[in-house]
């Protein structure tokens, strides 16, 4: 079966990682185009050294190509305030859209909760880094005892965050938290991002903390090493630093929830998770690309295949 051919907009951090990913690792898709507006990236002069055709000159360069008919599967890495622009004027020309943005256009897609979900959509949005390391996590708590609040603290080197990244701060909260609720199950959940200064660079540390309705604790504990094992099958840097922790939340001392505006009784289950990068492109402690650019690829590659069988139909 010939490959599905793919092109990345944004040649920083995310999409030069995206780029050599699929470029070392999947047999289905095929790189037809890399896409910037800085003809001195690095992103690009790597692309142009690897035989991928390139342009600096954005959407319209893209579209210019020689090969754009070709190509099926269209990445977004810029910005979220770039993105509809891009996602709108893509699907107008048949193009499937993979969001790596936090524009949320298309429906959120964390692949061991909602993979198979979203293959017919014309846009899928990968929320955040913050998002695919912890939204697993409520999810496999929220399986076993309903979560109602879910919180998460993404923690990540400050030399693995690009412009994009600094410049999508709040987006990336809003998003990750709306995704914690709508995919994660949690009945309101709440987002935050730390850019870890530190020398040498920290890697990727994540901490979930669900409060849940009181239940089986062994049962919380293995539907959550469960889903650490799904993640690894594409992220293998992902892993518990620690066992799942358990706090009892009695009448006598009831958690107050501002955002929640009431007192909560129940369960605390808090999670601590590491996730090292396979330093494809930037070293191992930047596992916030890696674990978005996986997730990336994995969900494309699901949607390469959904949309052969089409042909073959």
């Amino acid at each position: 079966m010939a490959k599905t051919k793919v092109a990345i907009i944004g040649s920083g951090n995310i999409g030069t990682d995206l780029m050599i990913k699929i470029m070392r690792l999947s047999d289905i898709l095929e790189m037809g185009a890399f896409v910037g507006i800085d003809p001195e990236s690095d992103g690009l002069k790597r692309a142009e050294r690897l035989g991928v055709p390139i342009t600096a000159d954005g959407l319209d360069g893209l579209i210019a190509l020689p090969g754009f008919a070709d190509i099926a599967i269209v990445f977004d890495a810029t910005s979220a305030g770039a993105h509809k622009h891009h996602s709108d004027v893509l699907i107008a020309h048949g193009k499937r859209v993979v969001d790596l943005t936090p524009a949320a256009i298309g429906p959120y897609t964390i692949p061991p909760v909602n993979g198979d979900a979203n293959l017919d959509a014309a846009n899928v949005n990968m929320v955040t880094c913050g998002g695919q390391a912890t939204i697993p996590i409520v999810a496999a708590v929220n399986r076993v005892s309903k979560v109602h609040y879910g919180e998460i603290v993404a923690s990540i080197a400050s030399k693995s965050a690009g412009p994009g990244t600094r410049a999508n701060i709040d987006e990336f909260t809003e998003t990750t938290s709306r995704a914690i609720a709508e995919v994660g199950g949690a009945t309101r959940g709440k987002a935050i991002i730390v850019l870890n200064p530190a020398e040498p660079p920290l890697i990727m540390r994540d901490t979930v903390y669900c409060l849940c309705d009181d239940a089986d604790r062994d049962a919380i504990a293995q539907s959550v090493e469960d889903m650490v094992a799904e993640v690894q099958a594409y992220v293998p840097g992902y892993r518990l630093k620690q066992a799942v922790q358990f706090e009892s939340i009695g009448s006598n001392a009831p958690l107050r929830i501002p955002e929640m505006d009431g007192s909560f009784t129940g369960l605390k289950v808090s999670v601590f998770l590491e996730v090292e990068g396979a330093a494809h492109y930037l070293p191992a402690y930047a596992g916030n690309l890696d674990i978005m650019t996986s997730a990336a690829l994995k969900t494309a590659e699901k949607i390469a295949l959904r949309m052969n069988e089409g042909v073959a139909a």
